[in-house]
């Protein structure tokens, strides 16, 4: 069992997912990377969430960062969006991360922010070990 799963939607955003992991590899919690896209493997993406113990969610991706939603949309555990700056300096990112439908609530850090989305699993799972 790993306490917090990355799942980033392309190659791509492997420099963000860095961000994440550098972070947490100063901490005792464990993680797994994954690239798995929403759009081009959702079959995929539903047996992993499905398949995950994990207790913490982080979505990385640019574009339409539709990632962290769908992740949302799939468990009741926390999930933590970080938008990328792929086009309109991730404003399209950040708007598709923050702005969720009632009842499928992510939480989002700044473009690009990756270590911010570590500390903020680290500051939940704090809380519930």
């Amino acid at each position: 069992m790993v306490d917090i799963a990355i799942i980033m939607g392309s190659e791509s955003d492997r420099a963000v997912a860095n961000r994440v992991t550098g972070v947490l590899d100063s901490t005792d919690y464990s993680y797994d990377v994954q690239v798995i896209s929403a759009h081009r493997n959702p079959d995929r993406l539903d047996e992993y969430v499905a398949q995950n113990d994990s207790k913490v969610y982080i979505g990385i991706a640019g574009l339409s960062a539709a990632l962290p939603g769908v992740i949302a949309s799939k468990t009741k555990k926390p999930v933590i969006g970080v938008p990328v700056s792929s086009k309109m300096m991730g404003l399209d990112a950040l708007l598709s991360t923050a702005q969720m439908p009632p009842g499928v609530p992510v939480a989002s850090v700044g473009v690009d922010n990756g270590a911010n989305a570590a500390y903020l699993a680290i500051r939940i799972l704090d809380l519930i070990q």
